[in-house]
């Protein structure tokens, strides 16, 4: 099942050669892999770059363990780039199991003829601040879900069909394998508790789990609604047995779900004014199944 994903597409070939490190986010299963194995990797070889000059490396299979450690990914990469002619392209996922990874991606900028692509997944890689870390030599490509128009390209159905399924199960790629509502549904449950909380929690330490999940249905519930830190709080403790959340632990959660790129914030903007106002905002799911998933549909 091939997704048109013409956007990051024409990010990626915009960025090709800028000497800048191509840093692949977005929350996890947006298809990040996919776009640079199989499409950037297809666009490479239809525009006259040979397989050899595509050095691609997944650190998650067991079989590049070794390459994990600095100096040995730094060796292989380097016994690969074997002239001073045409670019390397230099394909890393899964970078964050590497070792002191900024300092190693670093080194590869200063090579002459290389042009880098990175992704990641765990909670660090998929903090919204991994740019910094790069010095001012990283350009960032966030990845969505499947928008709608993306969608319907695989969609086997009318266009009505499509939209009713897309905005109770949303954008996520691998969603698109499972056959069946009941399918569906628990794919995403399973995907929002297995992956999705777990890296907050690990990244942040987080302690009152209940709390936290009941803040994310709380969120949930209340998607397009103006709010704050405090009123959260509030309405958090009208409708749960829990008294004990505070503004600033609701505001320190809310940082955290935008960190891990789950939810997305709209500040509101005030026209006659022209600044923007610190009070409220509005606070979207990047994906609206797990949204659903997460209020039980």
């Amino acid at each position: 099942m091939i997704f048109e994903r013409k956007k990051y597409l024409d990010e990626l070939i915009a960025g090709r050669g800028n000497s800048l490190v191509k840093i692949i986010t977005g929350v996890r299963r947006c298809g990040k892999s996919f776009l640079l194995f199989d499409i950037w990797h297809n666009w490479l070889l239809e525009h006259g770059v040979t397989n050899s000059h595509i050095i691609e490396i997944q650190l998650d299979d067991f079989r590049n363990r070794r390459l994990r450690k600095p100096d040995a990914l730094l060796d292989y990469i380097d016994s690969k780039v074997v002239d001073d002619g045409n670019p390397y392209y230099i394909v890393l996922d899964e970078v964050q199991l590497v070792e002191e990874f900024v300092e190693v991606i670093l080194s590869l900028t200063h090579m002459r003829n290389v042009d880098v692509y990175v992704s990641g997944s765990s909670s660090r890689f998929l903090s919204s601040d991994v740019v910094t870390e790069f010095r001012g030599r990283g350009d960032e490509i966030h990845v969505w879900p499947l928008s709608f128009k993306e969608f319907m390209t695989v969609y086997d159905g009318s266009k009505e069909d499509g939209w009713a399924e897309y905005r109770l199960y949303g954008g996520l790629p691998q969603l698109l394998t499972q056959v069946g509502d009941e399918k569906k549904a628990d794919f995403l449950r399973r995907l929002y508790r297995t992956v999705y909380l777990r890296d907050i929690y690990e990244r942040n330490n987080i302690e009152l789990r209940p709390e936290f999940e009941e803040l994310s249905k709380t969120v949930a519930s209340s998607i397009g609604a103006p709010v704050n830190a405090l009123n959260i709080a509030n309405t958090f403790k009208s409708v749960s047995n829990v008294q004990s959340i505070t503004d600033k632990t609701v505001s320190a959660y809310l940082e955290y779900m935008q960190d891990a790129f789950l939810i997305e914030k709209s500040e509101r903007f005030d026209i006659k004014g022209r600044k923007y106002i610190g009070s409220l905002s509005k606070y979207y799911y990047q994906d609206i199944g797990l949204r659903n998933a997460i209020l039980s549909f």
